[in-house]
């Protein structure tokens, strides 16, 4: 079965407009009784850097998790961050973007690629404290626009890294979506093989015609955890297509019921979240 993490948090991080706290609560309980694996809500970060989620803590004190297996993951961009997310038992895991790709790492979060492995430590010692789980993203997973190095053996080296801390899933993210079968593959084939303790995951972007090749790729190279956001949306602004965005929940889902690998949702609650995205997402 494929693990599927559901991602309204990349779907609304940079929404132009703020989607209110109630609306993202509904929507977000919609989604709990779908029944996927994880369930991307929200962020502890700074007002100031992404303002649409500035409501975390209030959505999530709105959140039933009474009748769910969905466990949830919040996105962090330090370690005073997860110091936040680690207060919330009802949170199994804390994401955090580590960038393969130096320039980037310092303009996301004004640190270097040293010193945010540190943060990486660091979490990943409050994470075994509190009864959490650490995710990191490899973000600039296929490529970088900085002519930063990059290749399969780049991500072996950061893997390496994050496998000595005993961090046990890594999600290789396609920040800019320049994601390809030819970069995907390798990279998956020789992580999976190289670290067969780690879990690794699939942060893809797609533009409407190439999601497939892409998640085939992933797939066949030994990926079964993937993200997705239903409609496909946010998730790419640095990306050179405009079509370009989350790969969308509905065809992960279409790849999965017909490798015979689908989870077992609730397909009314889904089409009860589907009308709530396009609620959202149309009607602001």
């Amino acid at each position: 079965m494929l693990h599927l993490t559901e991602c309204p948090r990349d779907a609304m991080q940079g929404w132009p407009t703020f989607i209110p706290t109630p609306d993202k609560t509904a929507y977000l309980n919609a989604l709990l009784r779908v029944g996927f694996d994880t369930l991307d809500f929200g962020s502890f970060v700074s007002p100031k850097a992404i303002p649409q989620l500035a409501d975390t803590a209030e959505v999530l004190a709105g959140l039933d998790l009474s009748q769910t297996r969905t466990q949830l993951l919040a996105i962090v961009a330090n370690l005073r961050g997860a110091e936040t997310a680690a207060q919330y038992p009802q949170i199994r895991y804390i994401g955090f973007p580590l960038s393969v790709s130096e320039t980037f790492q310092q303009r996301n979060t004004n640190k270097s690629i040293a010193q945010a492995l540190d943060d990486v430590a660091q979490m990943q010692e409050l994470c075994a404290r509190s009864g959490q789980e650490q995710v990191v993203y490899l973000s600039m997973g296929f490529g970088n626009p900085y002519n930063d190095p990059w290749s399969p053996e780049v991500l072996g080296e950061f893997t390496q890294k994050l496998a000595d801390l005993k961090v046990g899933i890594v999600a290789l993210s396609d920040t800019i979506g320049v994601s390809t079968p030819a970069t995907i593959g390798p990279a998956f084939r020789e992580l999976t093989a190289a670290f067969p303790q780690i879990n690794f995951g699939a942060h893809l972007h797609t533009t409407p015609d190439t999601w497939r090749e892409k998640v085939q790729a992933a797939y066949e190279a030994g990926c079964r955890r993937f993200d997705g956001a239903l409609g496909g949306y946010g998730g790419c602004p640095m990306a050179a297509d405009q079509l370009t965005g989350n790969m969308p929940t509905e065809r992960l889902l279409e790849f999965a019921g017909a490798e015979g690998v689908g989870p077992q949702l609730n397909q009314p609650a889904l089409a009860e979240a589907m009308r709530l995205n396009q609620q959202i997402f149309v009607g602001h």
